[in-house]
Order: C-alpha cells, then sequence, then structure tokens
C-alpha cells in the first residue's frame, strides 16, 4: 500500500514532525485523540445515507394513498397532521424495522465474508439463517407465533447451526472453500427440516411459516422494532470493536500471529457477532435471502477499501431492503410481493455471476 507524508511544526518548539499515513486516509482529530479516516470510505457512507434519506422518504409518501413529501416531515417532526395514521402508525414502523433488518443482515454478511475471506459465505448461504428458520418455523408448528419469543429462538437457532458449520469445517484451521461447502450442505439440510415441520403443522400455521420464510415485513410495528433496535444498540461496542479486529483477520496468519493477534479468539468472536446480528434480523422479518452477500461486496467495490467496510455494508443492506420492500409494495399494487421475493430476484443473478468469477479466476473468490 502507498503512504504519503505530512509533515507538522510545533510552535513552541519549531520542531518539524514527521507523521507517515496509509495514502487515500486523512487524519481526523477529536480533541486530544486522531485517528485515520478513509475518505473515499466516509464519501460513499454519505453517499449511501443520502439516498438512504431520500428511499425512505419515497417509502413513506408512496402507497394506496399518496402523501405528500411536506406532511411526510410534519409526522416525523412531530406535528399535528392529517397524515398521521398512515404515516406514523402504519408506515413508519414498517420502514423502521427494515432499516433495521438490513443494517443487521449487511454487517452480519460483512463479519462472515471477512472471517472466511470468501464473499460467497454469507448467513443465507452457509446455513446460519436456516437454523434460525428451522427452530423459529418448529416452534410456530407447536403454537408458538408470538414476536416477543420468536426473534430469541432465531438466535438460538443460528447460533446451534453456525457451531455445526464451525466444528466440522475445522480442521486445523479454518479453510475458507471448506467452510462455505459445510454450510451449504447444513443449509440444504436445515431447510428440508424446514419443510418437514411445515408439512407436519396446521394448515394455517404452515402458512403463515411460509410467509415469514420467503421474509417479509407485511404487519411489522414498533413491537417489532423496539426491541430490534435495543438489541443492536446493546451490540453496537462490540461491533466497533469488529472494525478494529477485522484488519487483523484480513493479515495472512504467520503475520498476524507475529503482531501477537489471537486469530482464532478474534475470529469466533467475529463469527459469533454475526451470527447474532443475523439471526435475530431472521427473527424479525424472516430470511431476507442474499442482503447479507450483496450488501458487503458492494460496499466493498464502492469503498474500494483492503477490508470489507462496516458502515458502509450497513448503510448498503438498509437501501437494499427499503427499495426492495417499496417496489414489493408498489410493483403489482394492490398485490404487495414480500420483500425477500425482490432481494432474491436480485441477490440469484448476482450469486450465479460470482461463482462463474471465481472460476474463472481460478477458484479463488
Amino acid at each position: 500500500m502507498s503512504a504519503s507524508v505530512s509533515v507538522g511544526v510545533d510552535g513552541k518548539e519549531g520542531r518539524a514532525r514527521g507523521r507517515v499515513r496509509p495514502g487515500g486516509y486523512g487524519v481526523v482529530r477529536a480533541g486530544r485523540g486522531s485517528f485515520l479516516l478513509h475518505r473515499r470510505a466516509a464519501v460513499v457512507a454519505g453517499a449511501l445515507a443520502v439516498v438512504l434519506a431520500a428511499g425512505s422518504v419515497a417509502y413513506l409518501c408512496a402507497g394506496e394513498r399518496f402523501v405528500a413529501p411536506g406532511d411526510v416531515l410534519d409526522v416525523l417532526l412531530g406535528r399535528p397532521s392529517s397524515a398521521e395514521l398512515v404515516v406514523g402508525t402504519l408506515r413508519l414502523p414498517r420502514l423502521v424495522v427494515g432499516l433495521l433488518v438490513g443494517a443487521a443482515f449487511g454487517v452480519a454478511g460483512a463479519l462472515i465474508q471477512t472471517v472466511a475471506r470468501n464473499p460467497l459465505a454469507s448467513p443465507d448461504i452457509i446455513g446460519i439463517s436456516q437454523g434460525a428458520g428451522a427452530l423459529t418455523v418448529g416452534a410456530m408448528t407447536f403454537g408458538v407465533t408470538s414476536f416477543a419469543v420468536l426473534p430469541y429462538l432465531s438466535v438460538i437457532g443460528g447460533i446451534a447451526a453456525a457451531a455445526l458449520v464451525y466444528v466440522f469445517a475445522w480442521r486445523g484451521g479454518l479453510h475458507a472453500t471448506r467452510f462455505v461447502l459445510i454450510g451449504i450442505g447444513f443449509a440444504i439440510a436445515l431447510r428440508s427440516v424446514t419443510t418437514l415441520f411445515m408439512t407436519k403443522g396446521d394448515y394455517l400455521v404452515a402458512q403463515q411459516a411460509q410467509i415469514w420464510m420467503t421474509g417479509s415485513l407485511n404487519g411489522r410495528g414498533w413491537d417489532e422494532a423496539a426491541p430490534l433496535g435495543w438489541v443492536l444498540l446493546a451490540l453496537l461496542p462490540a461491533v466497533a470493536w469488529a472494525a478494529r479486529a477485522q484488519r487483523n483477520v484480513t493479515l495472512d496468519d504467520d503475520t498476524a500471529t507475529g503482531l501477537g493477534v489471537r486469530l482464532g479468539r478474534v475470529r469466533l468472536g467475529l463469527v459469533l457477532l454475526g451470527v447474532v446480528l443475523a439471526s435475530v434480523a431472521t427473527g424479525v422479518a424472516g430470511p431476507v435471502d442474499f442482503v447479507a452477500l450483496l450488501a458487503p461486496q458492494v460496499a466493498r467495490r464502492l469503498t474500494r477499501t483492503a477490508q470489507i467496510p462496516l458502515l458502509g455494508s450497513a448503510l448498503m443492506g438498509a437501501v437494499i431492503v427499503v427499495l426492495a420492500d417499496l417496489l414489493g409494495r408498489r410493483l403489482f399494487a394492490p398485490t404487495e410481493l414480500p420483500v425477500g421475493v425482490l432481494t432474491a430476484a436480485v441477490g440469484a443473478p448476482y450469486l450465479i455471476w460470482l461463482i462463474i468469477r471465481s472460476r474463472g479466476a481460478g477458484g479463488k473468490a
């Protein structure tokens, strides 16, 4: 990596001090401290935030009844408005759930892909989402349908599936190709278990489970948004740690070990955090396919950073889910498509392209 040298002058001593920083980075000072900021990543994050804000306004405006942007702003600012019911009660909670779910899937995919060093290693490909879904659908089959309970079951199912994949893929180390292949095998097996639960359950419950398995924000409100928001807020310190820790994981094993990094513990921590994020999001909205696969790779290509940017992945995941749900609501109105149908329609061709590209590169994803 190229480096640029900047020279600062101490006014008291009148001496020049040389400071070296990687090319493409700037120094941001906060009080007595300072940190490096990748300029292009910051610009991309700002652009994605603008796109997300515009998409969110469009989301709140569009529907069977169009609401003017001014009325949407009044509702968001707490002013009296005739659109309070439509925007504040019906659309805004669903939008918040979509934002949180998309961000959680984006960060989860970034962490797991970083550890596996493979763009195919996302929660919905290697069995984590399927593990969360199998336990959740199984619980629904036996009469547990409360959204206060289902997210916790999803976390348990996701962690159990990830543990099985991790154990079976470990052979003196975590080999990326073996990790992905074993994960795909578990994903197929767990999806079969889910189908078995659905065929053994009540018809209405099976129909509800089928919609949930597609990935949908329909009917989601503050009862789902609030717990998910608190969980993500509690995980913010862990995500901040992960943003620093993933830099060491991207190094080769010998270099990282020589620097004193305990790779086994760091990788396990990153995977566990990614599994929890993906499982919680799955419990709220169902397994919204390909968001965790798409968001990190698109963010990385836009920022051109050495490691997958977590903030960019979170924003990209939120953009994908919000825009997909908006299109799902309006594309074939009055028929409403689940958000997972739209994300799968975009993600499946990307997955095929990614596999072809990997083979063309000699199997190195």
